[in-house]
């Protein structure tokens, strides 16, 4: 039976005492030449989106379905969305996650109440795994999208998007397997089809972008992305055919848009996004949908970043907007020259954090070394403004 928006209907009344109604926020700064706005999934339980759909999908089991327990796989997110359900619901849940899932993620789903089963390998492993166990003891299979009831659960973000920004002109939400963005533009294009859904996809898992651009179901060999929640080899069946239907574009997103914009989330909005969670905000702030002059709302889906990681995201933010430099510079080897560089850049208004100095170079002249300098910067504009003073001082800027 297809999805009905009863059904999402029915799943908002579900979640009213469970799922929290997340604010929508503005955010002016992401790109000045459209009216942004922020739909805050990350601040959810469990720190992202997928709490609706795997609680709505536990609550419409039958009491023999409840019995038996329930069984999933995740990286992370839907795991702990399952686990909650699971113990809210007063069910057994068996939750299938990679060996090498983050600490973090893995004692969280156990806090959330579920039995863990490490499994050796990567995501397909633990899938495989959940398939072999769901048939030895009859538990019900929790999909993380492919699921109508998984969808409409997502879909309730949709009624909420209409009723706190009833003068959105688009939606722009991340695409993994597909369920979140297809409950929520089945939801808006069914109320408010005017309205524009945009999907996005990291540029390194662009299962679903090009699924959709060859018109059949797409399997990726690999995907390597920061955005590990939407790091999805193959869409769903169910969601690539709502995709098709109700969402008008989706575009990608490189892991340095991505970066820059959690670090935007970080220091505009005091926001800790994860990687899929920003992906949105990052097609927004570079440009990458036709926004200018609209009234936008980015869906910031999750917010379960790893913090061991998070400094390395952070680190490559800044390098793509301009806040952080290193430059190689070729030098005489004799007295005055380093602090002839380091009067240049502090004139010029540049924060040195390191230097190396490399005598032992057997690219550099006999009587020469080599200089690596990292920097704080403000913007692009400041960094060429650097080099063109070294430049001018007689300075061999070699990158």
């Amino acid at each position: 039976m297809p999805l009905q928006i009863n059904e999402i209907f029915n799943a908002s009344a579900v979640l009213k005492d469970v799922a929290r109604k997340t604010t929508v926020i503005p955010a002016p700064k992401i790109n000045p030449e459209a009216d942004i706005f922020l739909k805050t999934e990350n601040l959810q339980l469990t720190g992202s989106f997928k709490l609706r759909g795997a609680y709505y999908k536990i609550s419409q089991l039958s009491d023999e379905e409840k019995a038996r327990g329930v069984i999933a796989c995740s990286a992370g997110n839907h795991a702990q969305g399952v686990a909650l359900g699971a113990t809210h619901n007063g069910i057994k849940a068996l939750i299938c996650l990679p060996a090498g899932a983050p600490i973090s993620k893995v004692e969280a789903t156990k806090g959330y109440g579920a039995d863990v089963c490490l499994v050796p390998g990567v995501y397909d492993d633990a899938y495989a795994k959940a398939m072999e166990l769901q048939k030895e003891h009859g538990y019900t299979f929790v999909h993380p999208f492919d699921d109508p009831l998984v969808i409409a659960g997502q879909g309730t973000i949709g009624l909420e998007i209409l009723e706190q920004m009833p003068d959105a002109e688009a939606v722009i939400v991340p695409i993994g397997g597909g369920g979140l963005i297809a409950g929520v533009a089945f939801a808006i294009k069914t109320l408010r089809p005017e309205i524009k859904v945009y999907g996005v996809q990291s540029a390194g898992a662009p299962s679903m972008f090009q699924s959709v651009k060859e018109g059949h179901r797409v399997h990726l060999d690999r995907v390597q992305t920061i955005a590990d929640g939407i790091a999805v080899k193959e869409p769903g069946e169910l969601t690539f055919e709502l995709i098709n239907q109700y969402v008008d574009e989706i575009v990608t997103v490189t892991d340095e848009e991505t970066a820059a914009a959690i670090l935007a989330l970080l220091e505009q909005q005091k926001l800790v996004a994860e990687g899929a969670g920003a992906v949105a905000v990052a097609a927004a702030m570079f440009n990458k949908l036709p926004i200018k002059g609209k009234k936008v709302v980015c869906l910031v889906s999750g917010g379960n970043v790893d913090v061991t990681t998070l400094s390395r995201i952070v680190n490559r933010g800044l390098t793509k907007s301009g806040r952080k430099y290193s430059f190689i510079i070729d030098l005489d080897d004799k007295p005055g020259q380093l602090s002839g560089v380091c009067n240049v850049v502090a004139d010029q208004g540049g924060n040195i954090q390191s230097v190396t100095h490399e005598r032992v170079n057997t690219a550099a002249e006999i009587n020469g070394c080599t200089v690596r300098v990292e920097m704080d910067t403000r913007d692009q504009a400041h960094i060429d403004s650097i080099r063109q003073a070294l430049l001018a001082s007689g300075f061999k800027v070699t990158n």
